[in-house]
């Protein structure tokens, strides 16, 4: 498995950079949960230039895929795609910590949360300071993590293109889910349990081509809008889907900046 050569896909790169991008900490393969079969990793990325001793609001990677099955079809885990790695440390370098971690199964994202608000103060985190990013196949598992309540919860959430929940007689999600590999960690939910005090951002490609993501996406964004939930939604109205990675103008880098900025108001602070 050493040996297998990485898809194409997961060497691409986001079409945007900051300064201070190479100049990040990396801290990999911290372990943070142990199984019958070994250890779990993540990589903690820390601004290029930080205060000792201080705790850092963070941003955690949640993927919906189990890696098992992405080193066989990509050639490495999720962690290691460049798209991860290029926006882990795009977050570094706008002045958080980014977290990117393997696993045996989607669900372990729990013991990630709970590893990282456990051991907050060792990895210079502020555990009240976490917000969760995701993006396609992967956007069900973020969105329940973020629907989730207990010490461990996050502050904030942005989902890129992403897949979300089936509401009402809807089986779009489902039916991606089945196809891809994700884990469709949102069936069964609804909007009425996401919670009134977590502000969400979605990015929507609107030119994106997976088959039902952007129905269930605009079903999703209504419901949460009929809620008075705190969403902000922007429109990237030409993309493709993963147009973080393959449509190049300005309007991609303006929605890059979106995100980054969203992170930057909404965990700037604690309490």
């Amino acid at each position: 498995m050493a040996d297998q050569k990485v898809h194409e896909i997961a060497t691409k790169t986001v079409l945007y950079t900051l300064p201070g991008m190479d100049g990040v900490e990396v801290r990999a393969g911290v372990e943070y949960h142990r199984t019958s079969d070994g250890p779990l990793t993540m990589d903690l990325y820390y601004p290029p230039r930080r205060e000792a001793g201080a705790a850092l609001p963070a941003v955690i990677f949640v993927t919906g895929y189990p890696d098992p099955g992405a080193r066989r079809m990509l050639g490495c885990a999720a962690r290691e795609m460049g798209s991860y790695v290029s926006w882990a440390r795009l977050v570094a370098a706008s002045g958080m910590a980014a977290i990117a971690y393997e696993n045996a199964q989607p669900g372990d994202v729990t013991a990630v949360f709970e590893y990282v608000g456990t051991n907050a103060a060792a990895l210079g985190i502020d555990a009240a300071r976490v917000g969760v990013w995701s993006c396609s196949g992967s956007g069900p598992m973020g969105l329940s993590v973020l629907m989730q309540d207990g010490s461990h919860a996050p502050r904030c959430g942005a989902l890129l293109y992403p897949y979300t929940m089936d509401l009402e007689n809807a089986a779009g999600t489902a039916a991606a889910a089945k196809q891809w590999g994700f884990a469709n960690a949102c069936a069964g939910k609804s909007v009425a349990t996401f919670p009134e005090d977590r502000p969400l951002f979605v990015a929507r490609a609107g030119r994106d081509q997976m088959p039902g993501l952007n129905d269930t996406l605009d079903a999703f964004v209504l419901a949460a809008l009929r809620r008075n939930l705190p969403i902000t939604i922007t429109n990237h109205a030409t993309a493709p889907h993963a147009f973080d990675l393959f449509d190049d103008s300005d309007a991609t880098r303006n929605t890059i900046e979106q995100v980054l900025a969203f992170f930057r108001f909404q965990l700037r602070q604690a309490g």
